[in-house]
């Protein structure tokens, strides 16, 4: 790519066009909105924890970039956003629903994509997604590229191109082998990490039911 763009301007630009295709009602998006869908927990590699004022500071340098556009709604108090993605690169939707699942979930099989795919456009066969892949593959500059096999791999994968070629090498060696090819950014968390809270969440909630079950035998206790 002839514009390298970071991990947090992949996932506001990711976001945005995501929102476009399962929330159109709520479409563009308020710096709010935009900030709790780039921390969603779910359909998320890697889970992210952004502030409200980075992405402000990515939309700005995406907007210098001809990548975001402001949108100032007759009556709306907030200015809202939308991304420039399918003008930038002349992406038809298909095209980008492929581009904008393997910006958010990162490397990922044709038939992966097909399935994660649904609601932003609906791929009759694996072939289809291929079809757009090679698109996406074929231009100049190309923005994305497929994978060498994994060891073990029956299917070959596929990655964007937007954060240039080393980083698609290390998300998709990470990949191959289980591991997240990045820290989650700002206040994020790898998948290890994530696990490991799990785990403390679930022990705090078992004491903390525990010590209520204790009140609870307590009081039983003074009424009989």
């Amino acid at each position: 790519m002839d514009e390298i763009l970071d991990p947090f301007e992949i996932r506001v630009l990711a976001v945005l066009a995501e929102k476009e295709g399962l929330t159109p009602d709520n479409y563009p998006l308020s710096l709010n909105a935009l900030t709790n869908g780039c921390n969603q927990l779910s359909s998320r590699e890697p889970v992210m924890q952004l502030s409200e004022d980075t992405v402000a500071d990515v939309l700005a340098r995406l907007a210098e970039r001809k990548l975001v556009g402001t949108v100032s709604q007759s009556g709306a108090r907030v200015v809202k956003y939308e991304h420039r993605m399918r003008m930038k690169w002349t992406l038809e939707q298909d095209k980008l629903a492929v581009l904008t699942i393997l910006m958010l979930r990162g490397p990922q099989t044709a038939g992966e994509i097909r399935t994660r795919t649904g609601r932003l456009h609906e791929f009759k066969s694996v072939a289809d997604v291929e079809t757009a892949l090679q698109f996406l593959i074929d231009k100049y500059p190309p923005i994305v590229a497929k994978l060498p096999l994994a060891p073990g791999s029956r299917e070959p994968r596929y990655g964007q191109l937007l954060a240039g070629e080393e980083a698609l090498a290390r998300e998709s060696t990470a990949g191959a082998y289980g591991g997240s090819a990045s820290g989650a950014g700002e206040g994020g968390a790898s998948r290890a990490d994530r696990v490991a809270q799990l785990e403390q969440e679930v022990a705090s909630l078992r004491e903390e039911v525990a010590a209520l079950a204790a009140q609870v035998a307590e009081l039983r206790a003074v009424i009989e």
